[in-house]
């Protein structure tokens, strides 16, 4: 019952996540001297640095391994971004925390409907990467529509539950950080699966960050359609996390106001 409530509620409220997504995103770079600008740049600087390093300096042996390494990473600032600002959400909802008829579920998802349209905003960047390099578009590209439906339920679970715990567990945002570095690390965005020790290959499939990003390199890189098996069982893990989450985050939220 709290679990559709929360969704619906969440649903019935869209006006206001929207009007508040919007002033998250033009409020992340008032006063820079360019502005919405940046939202383009930032991914551009990112990808420069990492093509420099693993390009130039590691000399990793790939072709078009600039735009292989794009296609993850762009997912990958969406969903560590997502988390480590959901996770703050609510401590630093201020006085809409306090606010009676406020849904605080909003705040969380702000967070992450901000990311996720900066990450559609880079899309155009990492497409006209592939036309530079000449890497061809495919059909499967499509199947984009399915891979992010997965990763932004998964992403929007763990914020939720990230966002209540660190209301009790001031820690837990700076935790989050380290574990976002061990994660990033472990996930192959910067290598492909091919690299990675066939005896430790299985292992992969049982992270889903690494899933999901394998699922985007298949459907905008390799030009097939993704896993269907694995990406089918984190969609049902992410459904679970979610109701988890739901569950605790209402369970709590009555307290919050006290605690921040």
């Amino acid at each position: 019952m709290r679990f559709t409530s929360h969704l619906a509620e969440l649903a019935h409220n869209k006006g206001l996540l929207w009007a508040l997504t919007t002033r998250e995103l033009k409020g992340r770079y008032r006063g820079s001297l360019f502005g919405f600008l940046w939202t383009f740049l930032n991914p551009l600087m990112l990808l420069g640095v990492y093509a420099l390093v693993f390009s130039v300096y590691f000399r990793v042996q790939m072709d078009h391994y600039a735009v292989f390494m794009f296609t993850g990473l762009l997912p990958w600032v969406f969903f560590s971004q997502s988390l480590n600002e959901g996770a703050g959400a609510i401590t630093d909802g201020g006085s809409l925390v306090t606010k009676v008829l406020f849904p605080l579920q909003i705040l969380p998802a702000v967070k992450v409907a901000a990311n996720f349209v900066n990450y559609l905003l880079s899309l155009p960047i990492l497409f006209a990467f592939f036309i530079a390099d000449g890497v061809a578009f495919h059909w499967t590209m499509f199947g984009f529509l399915i891979v992010a439906t997965v990763h932004l339920a998964f992403t929007y679970a763990l914020a939720v539950l990230l966002s209540a715990a660190n209301v009790f567990l001031r820690d837990t945002k700076h935790i989050i950080g380290n574990l976002l570095t061990l994660w990033f690390f472990l996930t192959p965005i910067l290598y492909p699966l091919a690299q990675v020790p066939q005896a430790f290959r299985p292992l992969v499939y049982l992270n889903p960050a690494a899933v999901i990003t394998l699922a985007y390199h298949d459907v905008f890189f390799w030009g097939r359609w993704p896993a269907w098996g694995p990406l089918a069982g984190v969609a049902a893990l992410s459904l679970v996390l979610l109701f988890v989450a739901v569950v605790i985050f209402e369970n709590h939220k009555e307290y919050f106001a006290e605690k921040i």
